[in-house]
């Protein structure tokens, strides 16, 4: 499985994508978002194409939103020649290339992903997906994008909040795959950090792993580090009011610390290691109240975890800073106890 990925201006390397195609026709998929702040820096680059605009955020990444999409790609008569570009972050990637692979049995699409979170995970490795019934990623499939284009200039239309959700995941891959990094990443704040190489970085290391496992029967399960209670967490707050709901890093970062202390509780790693992923993790993030009554809600919604077998929770736990395991098998009584010490 070959992930292409280009790091470039995207006025340099768009022309030059088109340069070496030949498409029939042109679907560019974007949010209301990205339509406003990132489609004019790449519609002057592009030939002849429609626009679908969808609303944006991931309660709207679901069938219903699939069908819009699909829809303006039938009565736009795109036959198997076709493009779709999606332009936006991991929502729009996940569901546009989810779109693409799935019509007439898979057309070309192509990414370029204008979220931090996006350009350092949510764009590489061929996973797509929509949510179904309120279970994230429920529907999906394995399919590369003919290749990801991604330029950290499409940061500077981001508000703070998305910048340091997108660094929960640059976090995620120094903790499992890079102990040199983390010490690097750990002494900084947040508006000192070197995105252009952190991008680089967590691409290189996602490359590394799905290039190994394209179809998660193993080693790419590391990466799910931090998203078995992270992304109960994120569904459980989906049902929220607007203003609680959480954003996929900021859930992602309850996670690594839950799933952090279930390493502890392991002896996977010691104490002072786990004090000092919390400690760097709440300097960032903060922290998220979850009350009591939220921990059985979030643990019954880990039983439609992807990683599980059967009735069996597994979990990708860390065995020291730079390594992690997958499979770990987790009770609920152990979840419980994680979600207890976060909420403390």
């Amino acid at each position: 499985m070959n992930n292409q990925v280009q790091i470039a201006p995207v006025t340099e390397s768009l022309p030059d994508f088109f340069k070496k195609t030949d498409y029939s026709k042109i679907v560019v998929i974007a949010d209301i978002q990205t339509r406003r702040h990132c489609y004019p820096l790449v519609k002057p680059l592009l030939p002849a194409h429609t626009l679908v605009t969808v609303p944006n955020g991931e309660a709207h990444k679901n069938l219903a939103t699939c069908e819009q999409i699909w829809d303006t790609m039938t009565k736009a008569e795109l036959d198997r020649y076709a493009l779709v570009l999606n332009v936006g972050g991991g929502v729009i990637g996940d569901m546009g290339g989810f779109c693409a692979a799935v019509y007439k049995r898979g057309i070309d699409f192509v990414q370029i992903p204008t979220t931090l979170l996006s350009q350092v995970d949510a764009s590489v490795g061929g996973k797509l997906g929509i949510d179904f019934q309120g279970f994230k990623n429920h529907l999906g499939v394995f399919n590369l994008p003919r290749i990801v284009l991604i330029d950290p200039i499409f940061l500077q239309t981001l508000p703070p909040r998305e910048i340091r959700s997108g660094f929960a995941e640059i976090i995620k891959h120094c903790l499992i795959a890079d102990a040199a990094k983390w010490e690097e990443i750990r002494h900084k704040e947040l508006d000192e950090q070197n995105w252009p190489d952190l991008i680089a970085h967590s691409v290189e290391v996602k490359k590394n792993v799905v290039e190994q496992d394209p179809t998660e029967k193993g080693l790419r399960k590391i990466l799910n580090f931090g998203h078995t209670l992270g992304h109960a967490v994120e569904t459980h707050f989906l049902g929220k009011p607007k203003g609680q709901r959480l954003l996929h890093g900021e859930a992602i970062a309850v996670g690594m610390i839950t799933e952090g202390y279930l390493a502890h509780r392991k002896k996977m790693i010691d104490r002072q290691t786990l004090e000092q992923i919390e400690e760097f993790i709440f300097s960032i993030f903060g922290k998220v109240l979850i009350q009591s009554d939220d921990i059985g809600t979030i643990i019954e919604l880990t039983r439609q975890d992807k990683k599980n077998r059967g009735r069996e929770i597994r979990f990708s736990l860390l065995d020291g800073i730079g390594s992690c395991a997958f499979d770990v098998p987790v009770s609920s009584a152990d979840m419980r106890r994680a979600l207890e010490y976060y909420a403390g």
